[in-house]
């Protein structure tokens, strides 16, 4: 079995940074793309950013120029790296990967739990 598991979150300050972390684990053959999506209260679903296994990346306007994604291919971690936090970036964040795991099975999306980030005004 695959397992994603955030870490990092916590309670900030406007305009403070926080660096949130997602390991995954279990048997896998390969991880395609990372993706981190975010939901506050009473919103939709929105994604943050998604990095691909070669490193592209793509960000939401909503934290284009603040918010940093990456990875380590090695250590099948993703991170995101929160600068001049918002009030409104108040959510749970949740990563999420596609992952394939062996040579035969097909490309699975995993997700993990979800880390609360708080940014006080």
């Amino acid at each position: 079995q695959v397992q994603m598991v955030e870490f990092g979150g916590g309670l900030v300050q406007t305009g403070g940074s926080l660096r949130l972390s997602c390991a995954a684990s279990g048997i896998i053959a390969s991880i395609n793309i990372m993706r981190w999506y975010r939901q506050g209260p009473g919103v939709q679903r929105e994604l943050v950013a998604t990095i691909s296994s070669g490193g592209n990346t793509y960000y939401g306007d909503s934290v284009r120029g603040r918010f940093t994604i990456s990875r380590d291919n090695a250590k099948k971690m993703v991170y995101l790296q929160m600068n001049s936090l918002k009030p409104e970036d108040t959510a749970v964040y949740y990563c999420a990967a596609d992952i394939k795991s062996s040579a035969l099975s097909s490309m699975k999306e995993y997700w993990g739990q979800g880390t609360q980030v708080t940014v006080s005004s």
